[in-house]
């Protein structure tokens, strides 16, 4: 017997995982679609075979999309797989990224004095368009590079304003959209260029393109400036694309100081019928933190 929606979310609030529920005698489902396009990734349920038994098994627990920042590296048969994944389950793909940072190296440099790192970020534009094509895909992250110190910041963001409308012109005439993730430097990305969301809404009204617009990570958000949901609302008309994540930890809801639960609200109010990327890691190994990472988008959703 299928337990109610009820008892699925009174068993999140008290924190217990579907596998604790389980053994309390609550029987548990998650076949129930979710309401809001809540996407994970490959990893995300890593103990239920590869990449494609895992997107199967999450749009049987009711997830509707999916994100693959490594989409642009993989096989082309393996890309079919996706899209036909994708297809069949009526999933929608999400972001994946089109222009991979060389992080170690703190490259590119897209404000530079040398134009060399932004001519070789245009040129990987088109094989990541076609990549989206092919498992039609609409948003694609990109990353505005590292800061150069040699340079004063409002060259560089006169730069990389020129260059994102050179990148907005090419994505536009394939009806995709470049969404730029702003990253936070105390914790993860140190001497990052784009640290804010409204940073990026500057960058992304300078641009003056329907194909370049704002990731809003929110996890990210909460570590440079906090303020989220004022900050959402003031950015709101450069925003197509939410990531989620809890902090600290980069882990799912629930397990850090940001209330997803009030996100979701806000979200409704604006009647949000994007993607929210799930790009974070599990706080639990194995299917214990699968089922925990279910029960979390569960509590969240049935705000």
């Amino acid at each position: 017997m299928k337990p109610s929606r009820r008892t699925v979310i009174a068993a999140s609030a008290l924190g217990l995982g579907a596998a604790t529920v389980a053994r309390a005698g609550m029987p548990i489902g998650n076949a129930a679609r979710f309401s809001m396009k809540y996407a994970p990734h490959e990893g995300s349920f890593a103990s239920r075979g590869g990449l494609i038994e895992q997107i199967a098994f999450a749009a049987d627990q009711g997830f509707m999309a999916w994100e693959d920042n490594e989409a642009v590296g993989r096989p082309v048969a393996q890309l079919d797989a996706m899209a036909k994944a994708f297809q069949q389950r009526g999933m929608t793909m999400g972001v994946l990224v089109a222009s991979m940072p060389k992080w170690s190296q703190f490259r590119p440099l897209l404000g530079a004095d040398d134009g060399a790192d932004r001519e070789a970020f245009l040129a990987d534009l088109p094989a990541a368009i076609e990549v989206a094509k092919r498992l039609n895909a609409t948003w694609l992250t990109v990353v505005t590079g590292f800061m150069d110190p040699k340079v004063p910041v409002d060259l560089q963001t006169a730069r990389i304003i020129e260059v994102m409308r050179r990148a907005g012109d090419l994505a536009a005439r394939a009806n995709k959209v470049l969404v730029m993730e702003p990253l936070n430097t105390i914790t993860n990305h140190p001497n990052i260029f784009m640290r804010t969301i409204t940073q990026g809404y500057l960058i992304a009204r300078g641009a003056d393109s329907p194909a370049v617009k704002v990731l809003a990570d929110l996890y990210h958000a909460q570590i440079q400036a906090g303020n989220l949901i004022p900050t959402l609302d003031s950015c709101w008309s450069e925003i197509p694309y939410i990531q989620v994540g809890d902090n600290p930890g980069r882990l799912e809801p629930g397990t850090g100081e940001i209330n997803y639960k009030t996100i979701v609200q806000w979200l409704r109010k604006r009647r949000y019928d994007g993607v929210i990327g799930m790009e974070h890691g599990n706080s639990l190994e194995g299917r214990a933190g699968e089922e925990r990472l279910i029960a979390a988008y569960r509590a969240i959703d049935a705000v």
